[in-house]
């Protein structure tokens, strides 16, 4: 009898897992090769700079639906969700490039509103677009962007370099995104149902704009380098709050606690939360796609910070030891669960790029 080869779902262990897995063997032999696999871009040596470089994948179906999503604010998000992982590392981008997978159902009208997008963000961010690939696709359409930065090798912000006593900081605000995700899933559905509805959008601009086009948060990249601060850990927030607070903190070999009435959320993201009978921290903490950045600072630049746009203190990093914690607004302790997007599972309800 022939024995059965052995298949291991993909499910079984989630993006990360899966990453882990594949990167185990990993050895890195060049000694321009600095930071590889692990982070939210690699680091390379190639002179006075540290050169970033990422790449991130957006798949009809998986990533977005062309039923709701213009193919200009796609083109934009595809540029920006890249450049975000730039900006985790204190970098700033300087290039990208652009391949695409497409099936024929796409025309060079709608390609060319696509790059108008593409267009748009890179000189909104100052990036040129340096190149890429175009080929055909059985089915939908894939976008591949890779964003190359720079930062000073002594500027260089990690995953891995929080310590116990630091201040954890959020920029802008979170849950949104998902939020947007949830209208527009619903008024698909009720279009589907019945396609002579008119979509209900109104007054519902931030949160929708939250999930079709978001932005990088270039400015606090800015305000760090004109004040002198280097922060010890950073990562964007794609995956949800918790789930990038967890990679931190794995990689830092650190615990963390968080105080829920200092995340900051949207008045529209609460307020549509609650119509949702959803809570409006689990959504924050959980939703996504939100493209803030997370990061850790030393206390000695707390005052720094305190002054900093858009910047929300939330916590504290404490040892491994001690876990990771989120304190209610009823003076409760729990240990924080890591929820977000799987990317693997069918279900869009909770996602991430």
């Amino acid at each position: 009898m022939e024995s059965k080869e052995k298949r291991t779902d993909v499910n079984e262990l989630g993006e990360f897992g899966l990453i882990d897995h594949l990167t185990k063997e990993i050895v890195l032999m060049n000694p321009s090769s600095v930071k590889g696999v692990g982070d939210d871009a690699a680091v390379l040596d190639y002179g006075d700079k540290y050169t970033v470089v990422s790449t991130d994948l957006l798949v009809e179906g998986i990533h977005f639906d062309m039923m709701y999503t213009p193919l200009k604010h796609l083109g934009y998000k595809s540029i920006v969700v890249n450049l975000s992982d730039i900006y985790a590392m204190n970098a700033k981008p300087k290039q990208v490039t652009v391949s695409m997978a497409l099936t024929n159902r796409y025309s060079v009208e709608a390609i060319e509103e696509l790059y108008e997008g593409i267009h748009l963000a890179c000189k909104k961010y100052g990036v040129d677009l340096v190149g890429g690939d175009t080929t055909s696709s059985p089915q939908g359409l894939t976008i591949s962007v890779t964003a190359i930065g720079e930062v000073d090798k002594d500027k260089i912000s990690l995953r891995s370099g929080a310590k116990p006593g630091d201040i954890l900081c959020v920029t802008g605000d979170l849950g949104a995104a998902y939020l947007g995700l949830q209208i527009l899933e619903r008024e698909k559905r009720l279009y589907l149902e019945n396609p002579g509805i008119q979509p209900d959008l109104e007054k519902q601009d931030y949160i929708i704009g939250r999930q079709l086009k978001p932005e990088a948060r270039g400015e606090s990249i800015d305000y760090f380098e004109k004040n002198k601060i280097v922060p010890t850990a950073m990562i964007d927030v794609s995956d949800g709050l918790a789930s990038d607070l967890f990679h931190i903190c794995k990689q830092s070999n650190v615990g963390a606690f968080i105080e829920e009435g200092k995340i900051p959320i949207h008045p529209d993201t609460e307020k549509k939360a609650l119509e949702f009978n959803m809570d409006p921290i689990t959504t924050a903490l959980h939703g996504g796609e939100d493209y803030e950045l997370l990061f850790a600072i030393d206390e000695k630049d707390l005052e720094k910070v305190r002054y900093m746009p858009f910047v929300f203190i939330i916590g504290e990093v404490i040892q491994k030891s001690d876990g990771i914690k989120l304190h209610t607004t009823g003076g409760n302790i729990h240990d924080l669960k890591a929820q977000g997007w799987k990317h693997f599972e069918e279900k869009k309800e909770n996602r991430e790029n």
